[in-house]
């Protein structure tokens, strides 16, 4: 397209009128939060060396974060479950978010514990003209060749060992499996309560209630504890209450791969590498036995999960990494990817290829989108100048988004009330991305708190006052069946 006499061009035109991936969201698609915002592209072998082990993502000197637990890393692992699952994407061709279907609902509705429902799916559940719709455990389901102190602790599972839930991907490693069998018996606690407090309601009743009241709750602490954590209190509170910017969907809600190809892959710089399941028990690889052999039933209790070691109960528990441009080692050498090509082992190499086949903008294209002050964009481009030159990558042409989004957090941070905290969370460009999409998808969900009764507060917890520890401790008294 050629500009007209007298009338300017607008950043981005040209990839508005080639590609159609740039168009407004379909329903039950993916989409693009910057649609106006030309795409980067960095020669591959330049990623393959940012992201290589022992380049400068590899984290040679770990260093913890004040305030956030671990446990909210796997949580915020457990969120992306429960709105997105792409089947369809690879590396090896350009992919456009409109064609590429999303098989979770674009809403925090907790399908991946609910499935569709008992009609849809009643193997999720225990029969409903017998002691109710309670959803299934190991205990409850009896698991085959499991030994039966074991069995509470542990998700439903068939004689193969796999487990019976609504999203498989929430076996694949040991804390959001038993993170998944939390949730259940949270479900379970509450509809015990509500069947105990009128017996004259059916079964069909208690579930919608007890649904409603689990789900709500697990929103209210998305926003209210998991957000402000690791995108700022600040910054949602100005969402809140001033509204969203950049996500605004034409439409239907859908997620935008800027928020699921790079901003929300922050959690992978706040991975140990070592970790504990028990307060007291012992330091564990990421992918050990006790905690990253996924798919397969729990099979002593040195792999069951005690919480106070990952949420914040008494302020003994696990700190995550702090958020910067670097990776625990391990994660660059993935010891489950068969290919003798170590870019295709590397996490950090894998997220660069796949933000560069989703035709994602640079980081500073975004910023400067946003409106972002220029001499911030400068703060942050100084230190992946000085990353690259150090290591011979060559970054001319911009900044990979989701590698920005990693330095942006080094260099700035999360923005709290008392300013900014580096590393501690991620900095305005990235926190907008995640915050806007999350809060963005409760307001234009009809059945959320936001989208329904923003009146709304917490029944349980004390005083209005709802956290990840209340749901915990809640879980821990479920009926056992």
């Amino acid at each position: 397209m050629k500009n007209n006499h007298g009338r300017h061009s607008f950043y981005g035109k040209n990839e508005l009128c080639t590609f159609n991936s740039y168009g407004e969201e379909s329903i039950g698609r993916f989409g693009r939060m910057f649609r106006e915002v030309s795409p980067l592209y960095v020669n591959p072998l330049e990623l393959a060396k940012l992201g290589a082990p022992g380049g400068p993502m590899e984290a040679t000197n770990a260093e913890l974060t004040s305030d956030v637990p671990l446990g909210m890393i796997f949580f915020g692992q457990f969120v992306d479950h429960d709105i997105t699952f792409d089947t369809q994407t690879n590396f090896s061709s350009i992919n456009n978010p409109r064609e590429i279907e999303n098989t979770r609902t674009a809403t925090l509705d907790l399908d991946c514990i609910f499935g569709g429902g008992p009609e849809d799916e009643p193997f999720l559940y225990d029969k409903p003209d017998g002691r109710g719709l309670y959803l299934l455990t190991g205990k409850t389901n009896q698991n085959q060749g499991q030994a039966a102190n074991l069995e509470k602790h542990d998700l439903p599972r068939t004689g193969t060992e796999t487990a019976i839930i609504g999203d498989p991907r929430n076996d694949e490693n040991r804390v959001i499996s038993q993170f998944q069998l939390a949730m259940i018996r949270f479900y379970n606690a509450n509809y015990d309560a509500i069947k105990n407090a009128d017996p004259h309601k059916t079964s069909d009743e208690i579930y919608e209630e007890a649904r409603q009241l689990v789900t709500w709750h697990y929103q209210w602490v998305v926003v209210n504890e998991f957000l402000p954590l690791l995108c700022g209190s600040k910054l949602v509170s100005e969402i809140l209450g001033a509204g969203r910017k950049f996500y605004k969907p034409c439409h239907s809600a859908f997620i935008p791969v800027e928020f699921s190809v790079a901003a929300y892959r922050f959690g992978h710089s706040m991975i140990n590498q070592q970790l504990k399941l028990k307060p007291s028990g012992d330091v564990h690889s990421i992918f050990s036995s006790e905690f990253g052999r996924g798919f397969e039933k729990i099979k002593n209790q040195k792999q069951i999960v005690e919480w106070e070691a990952l949420f914040d109960f008494d302020g003994n528990y696990q700190r995550a990494e702090k958020l910067d441009t670097q990776l625990a080692a391990i994660l660059l050498n993935l010891p489950f990817i068969d290919s003798t090509n170590p870019a295709d082992k590397s996490l950090a190499t894998r997220n660069l290829r796949r933000g560069q086949s989703f035709l994602l903008p640079s980081g500073e294209s975004v910023a400067a989108c946003m409106e972002r002050d220029e001499g911030e964009i400068n703060d942050v481009k100084n230190l992946i100048r000085n990353v690259s030159q150090a290591h011979n990558i060559n970054l001319d042409n911009g900044t990979p988004l989701w590698f920005y989004i990693l330095a942006e957090a080094e260099e700035i941070g999360r923005i709290d009330n008392g300013g900014s905290k580096p590393g501690e969370g991620l900095g305005p460009v990235g926190g907008s991305i995640v915050a806007e999409t999350l809060i963005g998808l409760l307001e234009m969900d009809e059945e959320s708190y936001l989208g329904h009764n923003r009146d709304w507060s917490p029944t349980l917890g004390t005083n209005g006052v709802f956290t990840m520890k209340d749901l915990l401790t809640i879980a821990n008294t479920a009926v056992e069946l």
